[in-house]
């Protein structure tokens, strides 16, 4: 599809690398600078989709830049302007080669993992006689190693973290911390919108002051999963699906066509209904994160959109 950014060449005055993630291009710039831009790629099961999804980048960018102001109260992040709405830049840091996942439901990889007879998920145990979707007696933090693109990311203990020197234990404590209160907050600006915050994960990394801060992206349906609210009880003691906003219905789709990422399998084609049902339902999953209406930016050219704005921005910092 033309009207999406799948992959980005820019040449930024300043610019000193490029980094390719599955989802963002991250350019670091001179005067200790990184711009990200949110492309429209999708990512499931560590791999990346052939098609781009319309809008998707500007979805996230848009999410992630008014939770990180609606958090930044409780923990210092990396995001100084939003200059377009694919683009955000702020304070490069040095990132934590682990992800911290924190789940208050049994749902996605922890139920795929419960129902396959684990329970112990990271080093922490799960409790017996759980279903699909039931609320954990507190949120647990299931870390995972941030993996390169195309490979896969790992689970991993707390214990294994400090004894392979991964994190600090100092430092750990601070990410363990940042991570509860940011997820008590996230659950509750969901709870003001009908939704629950099922889980989430969150990246950090440390300024050149050695100061820790939020990084990368935050309460997007591509890294965190939402169930409506209203019906939840109910579809639990009815054993329904949960009627839920998160891209999980993507791996769902994925699944029924034969697709895990696994050795040998192959991506099935998404038509171009499907990917527009997809830009849909990323549009609605905007509104109701932020109960706002979802304002569609000028994709018409897309590259030179977002290098007008960079420059414009550039220009006047």
């Amino acid at each position: 599809m033309s009207n999406t950014i799948i992959a980005t060449n820019f040449n930024f005055p300043g610019q000193k690398s490029v980094y390719h993630g599955k989802v963002r291009e991250v350019y670091t710039l001179e005067n200790n600078k990184l711009l990200m831009v949110a492309t429209d790629r999708l990512s499931a099961f560590d791999v990346v989709m052939p098609k781009g999804i319309p809008y998707k980048g500007q979805i996230l960018n848009q999410i992630a830049t008014e939770m990180m102001r609606d958090t930044e109260d409780l923990v210092p992040n990396w995001l100084t302007a939003t200059p377009d709405p694919n683009v955000a830049i702020g304070e490069a840091c040095d990132p934590f080669k682990v992800e911290m996942v924190i789940r208050g439901y049994m749902s996605g990889h922890a139920a795929r993992e419960y129902k396959a007879g684990k329970r112990m998920l990271c080093g922490i145990p799960m409790p017996e006689g759980m279903k699909e979707n039931d609320k954990f007696p507190q949120p647990i933090i299931t870390p995972a190693t941030k993996a390169e693109m195309g490979d896969h990311d790992e689970d991993i203990s707390r214990e294994d973290i400090l004894k392979r020197g991964i994190v600090s234990e100092e430092d750990y404590l601070q990410l363990e911390d940042y991570t509860r209160k940011l997820f008590k907050r996230g659950s509750e600006i969901a709870a003001e919108r009908g939704l629950i915050l099922v889980d989430t994960k969150y990246e950090f990394g440390k300024t050149k002051d050695g100061k820790v801060v939020l990084i990368d992206e935050i309460h997007t349906p591509d890294s965190s999963r939402y169930f409506y609210a209203e019906g939840y009880e109910a579809r639990q003691k009815n054993n329904e699906p949960q009627k839920q906003l998160s891209k999980e219905f993507v791996r769902q789709w994925l699944i029924q066509n034969g697709f895990q990422g696994l050795e040998g399998q192959q991506v099935p084609t998404m038509s171009d209904a499907y990917i527009a049902s997809v830009s849909e339902r990323y549009i609605e999953l905007y509104e109701k994160i932020t109960g706002k209406e979802f304002v569609k930016a000028d994709v018409s050219n897309i590259h030179n959109r977002i290098e007008k704005n960079v420059l414009n921005y550039l220009s006047q910092v």
